[in-house]
């Protein structure tokens, strides 16, 4: 008898991220317990279409789908898995017990898919609909650190159709946030796409335009002139542990996406050079914006540090952080003592304890 769980592993996705995600799988698949789990994967390609089948991850690397079935994943509480279609009629291919997003940005880690889990009644690693959400769009989750009187840059928002009826007005209104440097970011995106670093009025509206490509609203926030980039992994539910610090140094003007994911070029510190009260106060800001926003499961919390005031300021909080080999998220973990595969098996149970908190919950209300 089989009695190992059905852990699905869902990757690629309909985002900008969706190459960063296949980097993500492929660490994540290299370590799963097979022993304990069957690992049913489940693609997702840059149109959105569902697909499972042999070699799965190389086809949707080289974008060659032949020999894939499209799938399908129906939220039915009693039944959740993935379904085929055989012979004109929808055949389950695999039931799930629990499910790994391994997706970034768009579709996946702002709630959209986690909503579907939920309406499946299925446990799934990593935060829910209202913490995907929220830790996705920059502007509204800096709008709960500021309510929370947790330390932020100063901001603005501009929504696409304002950067289209009167670019202008825009570009005057972003230039009384600070003086330069500014950063131009889209609201919903990770993985540094999108971003720019505007040092004059001209790189604001190249800044500005480019945001605004990959989503309907962009932030505009107050650069510092010498940051520190300062890493913290959270992992936990309700009552969350923060690792130790890393500092990421890289050799651009920030942290791109070139040197993140094509280049290789940045500095990792797995341990930053700061005194201890300031590693204890990222630790305690990391937590406390984690369990704000209710998070669940992970959550890397960047900062940056103003290397002439040592002032900390929360930069952001990646609901499904990259777990590329050089993905800063598990390695501050190893570096705090807990291993990749123990890492992995531990988001999991917290999954399932999450679940079990969920199913406590009464669904109806008779009077």
């Amino acid at each position: 008898m089989n009695n190992k769980l059905k852990l699905g592993i869902i990757y690629g996705g309909r985002s900008g991220e969706h190459e960063v995600s296949l980097m993500s799988a492929r660490s994540v698949l290299s370590v799963i317990d097979t022993n304990k789990y069957d690992v049913i994967e489940i693609g997702i390609t840059r149109k959105g279409l569902w697909l499972v089948g042999e070699n799965l991850w190389q086809r949707l690397k080289s974008e060659d789908y032949s020999g894939l079935k499209p799938a399908y994943f129906l939220p039915m509480p009693k039944n959740p898995g993935i379904y085929v279609e055989i012979d004109d009629k929808l055949t389950l291919y695999s039931s799930l017990d629990v499910i790994f997003p391994v997706m970034h940005g768009s579709f996946s880690e702002d709630g959209t898919i986690q909503g579907l889990f939920e309406l499946a009644n299925i446990a799934y690693v990593g935060a829910g609909v209202l913490g995907s959400a929220v830790c996705m769009d920059k502007a509204l989750w800096k709008d709960i650190m500021s309510a929370h009187h947790l330390p932020v840059l100063p901001y603005q928002v501009f929504t696409r159709s304002e950067l289209d009826a009167d670019l202008e007005a825009c570009i005057q209104a972003a230039e009384t946030i600070a003086g330069y440097p500014l950063f131009t970011k889209p609201a919903n995106l990770g993985s540094s796409v999108g971003i720019s670093k505007c040092n004059h009025r001209d790189d604001l509206v190249d800044g500005l335009l480019k945001a605004a490509r990959y989503d309907r609203r962009v932030l505009v926030e107050k650069g510092l002139k010498k940051p520190r980039e300062i890493e913290v992994s959270v992992l936990g539910n309700e009552n969350p542990s923060a690792s130790i610090p890393g500092e990421v140094v890289p050799k651009d003007e920030f942290y791109t996406y070139a040197e993140k994911y094509i280049n290789d070029t940045a500095e990792l510190l797995l341990t930053a050079n700061l005194p201890q009260n300031v590693i204890e106060e990222i630790q305690e800001l990391a937590i406390k914006a984690y369990r704000a926003t209710d998070c669940a499961g992970m959550g890397r919390v960047d900062f940056l540090i103003d290397r002439e005031t040592m002032a900390v300021y929360l930069s952001e909080i990646n609901t499904i952080p990259g777990f590329t080999q050089i993905s800063m998220f598990p390695k501050l973990w190893e570096a705090s003592g807990l291993s990749y595969a123990a890492l992995i098996e531990k988001l999991i149970d917290l999954a399932f304890e999450r679940k079990m908190q969920q199913d406590g919950i009464e669904r109806e209300y008779r009077s």
